[in-house]
């Protein structure tokens, strides 16, 4: 279970934040992968490296646990591709969806042209057109204040069929996941201060929620959800719509 202060909420994040969480993952998109690969510095030693792989491999059984062969899956924030890629070799027909379109180019460039299709939207703002048979998200939000989490929640579900699946994906608050000259937010903060590899800062949201507060974001919109923590670094959301 995911163990954070009672107090682990603040005010609202204001709304020049999310441009500059836009900007900074615009910039980021080139080195993105060498935090997933844990190169430079993300790079907190070989034991952590295994645990890390091995953790991520428990991800992916997950993933594969939810029998998207053939199935119609919309991506929110698909970055780079690294789980999109995940949901095409399970099978899956996938809608990446993200705002920053160097992300969604690097998308392009990871996976063979045909197989997917991509769309560049505002999830803060983005409403789907129509409904699919599941809907993954990951390592996005962590990245939705506090304010703007039931519209994310009812995005997500508003997104999926009855009888569609949902699946999310996030860090635990661990400080060996992130980069070495990174620090995480404490006493309720929802942002942080993050580095690129040319020592440009950006302030981001970073809100990490407890497996309650996620049940209970879910039931709101009348989905159950199971919420599953690894030993160290992922927390995963698991659900089905009625």
């Amino acid at each position: 279970m995911t163990r954070l202060p009672a107090d682990s909420t603040s005010g609202p994040v204001a709304p020049e934040v999310l441009d500059e969480q836009l900007a900074y993952y615009r910039a980021r998109a080139p080195e993105y992968d060498r935090w997933f690969r844990r190169e430079g510095r993300y790079d907190r030693g070989p034991e952590v490296t295994i645990a890390w792989q091995r953790e991520l491999d428990e991800v992916r059984g997950q993933l594969a646990e939810l029998d998207l062969d053939g199935r119609d899956v919309l991506e929110l924030a698909a970055g780079t591709g690294l789980w999109t890629e995940a949901l095409l070799d399970c099978g899956a027909a996938v809608t990446a969806v993200d705002a920053a379109p160097e992300m969604l180019a690097q998308l392009e460039r990871r996976i063979p042209a045909g197989r997917l299709s991509t769309i560049r939207a505002d999830l803060f703002t983005w409403v789907p057109a129509r409904q699919f048979d599941a809907v993954v998200s990951c390592f996005f939000m962590s990245h939705v204040p506090d304010e703007l989490f039931d519209g994310f929640v009812a995005l997500v579900v508003a997104a999926v069929r009855p009888g569609g699946r949902v699946f999310l994906l996030d860090s635990r608050p661990e400080t060996l996941s992130t980069a070495a000259d990174h620090t995480l937010p404490t006493g309720g903060a929802q942002t942080m201060l993050r580095r690129l590899d040319d020592g440009r800062t950006f302030t981001i949201v970073k809100r990490f929620r407890t497996d309650t507060e996620l049940t209970e974001a879910f039931a709101a919109h009348a989905i159950s959800v199971s919420v599953r923590d690894t030993a160290t670094f992922f927390q995963t959301v698991v659900g089905t719509r009625g």
